[in-house]
């Protein structure tokens, strides 16, 4: 049923004090109730932290670019190879995620804030085991994995450091996601929004200083990168606990819940695993276009890093909307209104929409100006111009995709976009990337292609399941 406030003036009706008053609403936080009252202000409310948390989460990849590329081609390349391995990280992080979001809305939803508390803790657990595991092989292995990446000897040299501290500094990435994930759950995104504002003003300021030396900091040069960006993220890391902790937070963990609880852990894990694993499969397809892209030249490899780069950049504002409609699935089908799951969601794709056009023209009228704010090398200019240019193009249809996909997840159905990423981007997207750049001689355009036009076959496949319904029955 469709909320009569909503058919006579649409979500401004009944904001109280308007719209900006709303939008300082929603960064300030305050508590409440989204399984009530309109859909349009109630992803407004969610939406504009979210968004704006991932903006500044894109942040940590541009800044560290910015810096970088005064440092030339081989320090580009030996972050963009470096972030391609990490891309495994952030599978398991954004898994985490997705299992934590979707566990904690639904508790919230059912007005279960003990289970979300101890929702959470089991998630950071997981979360912190898994990160340090791999963080360790990382550390071991940083050379031998930049080699087998396909990074030249002036890249290995070059990069070695980075890669090290990088990989070294998983567990503060995953920590970061997970509490993260809790408070979007609970609906207190303006949490999180802080959380990433701290870590970023403490890498962006430090991040210059470990790169070329100023004053009192040694001069560590791409290494330093690493360095500032995992003291940001740690910082942030141990603040975002702290308000978990915190007595009277929407999610409020004491030491009650300072323990292993099997049955909750292995439902957040069966969540996580499977939304890991649908991680894994699309960040792998990025590894796999490195690859390929490699294969030209580090030329050609620091210009898809930089373009890249400005995309994530772009996208990742529109994945706070796509978990704003998650949040709103999850708590919604908690409080037993399916349809107003699916309201929230055609209500976010048609926001989202907008946004992307419009910061996908501006992409495709503007590329390389953009693109040269970050090199002056002008092969690498030449290849990241023609990277943003053909990847932007796809923006309208990638907004459907990143809400919908979301929302399979925010419902606990984290299989139905598990598949779909795994036909999309490794039996379609790495075969047509190939083909293309190699087979027919197109070179890095045909990778560039070939990633408009797999995310655009995402959203028209996400589209047409998400309206069968199936999702609305998942048990969580």
């Amino acid at each position: 049923m469709t909320e009569p406030a909503e058919i006579a003036a649409g979500p401004a009706a009944p904001r109280r004090g308007g719209l900006w008053s709303d939008v300082r609403e929603a960064i300030r936080g305050s508590e409440q109730d989204y399984t009530k009252g309109p859909i349009g202000r109630a992803i407004l409310l969610l939406a504009i932290p979210m968004v704006l948390e991932m903006a500044l989460e894109s942040v940590f990849a541009v800044t560290d670019v910015f810096f970088v590329g005064r440092l030339g081609p081989d320090a580009v390349a030996a972050v963009g190879l470096t972030e391609s391995m990490l891309t495994l990280v952030y599978a398991l992080a954004m898994g985490l995620g997705i299992g934590t979001t979707a566990v904690v809305a639904r508790r919230i939803g059912e007005k279960d804030r003990e289970g979300a508390a101890n929702a959470a803790v089991q998630s950071v657990f997981l979360g912190i085991g898994g990160a340090v595991l791999l963080g360790g092989l990382g550390v071991a292995l940083a050379p031998h994995l930049l080699a087998l990446m396909g990074a030249s000897p002036a890249v290995l040299q070059i990069g070695s450091g980075y890669t090290r501290v990088m990989l070294g500094g998983e567990a503060t990435i995953v920590v970061l996601f997970v509490v993260n994930a809790v408070f979007r759950g609970a609906g207190d995104a303006a949490i999180a929004m802080r959380v990433l504002w701290l870590a970023n003003a403490i890498n962006i300021v430090l991040g210059p200083c470990f790169i070329f030396g100023l004053g009192p900091f040694p001069e560590l040069g791409v290494t330093g990168a690493a360095v500032a960006t995992t003291i940001g993220r740690a910082s942030g890391a141990v603040y975002a606990i702290s308000r978990l902790l915190r007595p009277g937070s929407r999610v409020a963990v004491g030491r009650r819940h300072l323990g292993v609880d099997v049955p909750v852990m292995r439902t957040v894990a069966r969540l996580s695993g499977s939304g890991a694993f649908q991680s894994i499969v699309g960040m792998a397809s990025w590894i796999g276009l490195v690859r390929i892209v490699a294969t030209f030249g580090s030329q050609a490899l620091a210009g898809y890093t930089i373009g890249i780069r400005i995309i994530v950049f772009a996208l990742l504002p529109s994945w706070g909307m796509s978990n704003a409609a998650a949040t709103m699935v999850g708590q919604a089908l908690g409080a037993g209104d399916p349809d107003r799951a699916e309201r929230s969601v055609w209500r976010a794709c048609l926001y989202n929409l907008v946004f992307l056009s419009a910061i996908g023209l501006g992409f495709v009228v503007a590329a390389r100006p953009i693109v040269s704010a970050f090199t002056s090398d002008p092969q690498v200019l030449a290849y990241g111009t023609q990277c943003l240019r053909i990847i932007a193009a796809g923006f309208a249809f990638y907004a459907y995709g990143m809400v919908l996909s979301q929302s399979f997840n925010g419902a606990g159905d984290t299989a139905t976009p598990t598949l779909l990423n795994l036909i999309v981007f490794w039996l379609w997207e790495l075969p047509l990337a190939w083909a293309l750049a190699v087979a027919l001689g197109m070179g890095p355009r045909g990778a560039f292609v070939a990633v408009a036009v797999s995310f655009s076959t995402l959203a028209v496949a996400a589209g047409a399941i998400f309206r069968r319904g199936k999702w609305k029955r998942v048990v969580v």
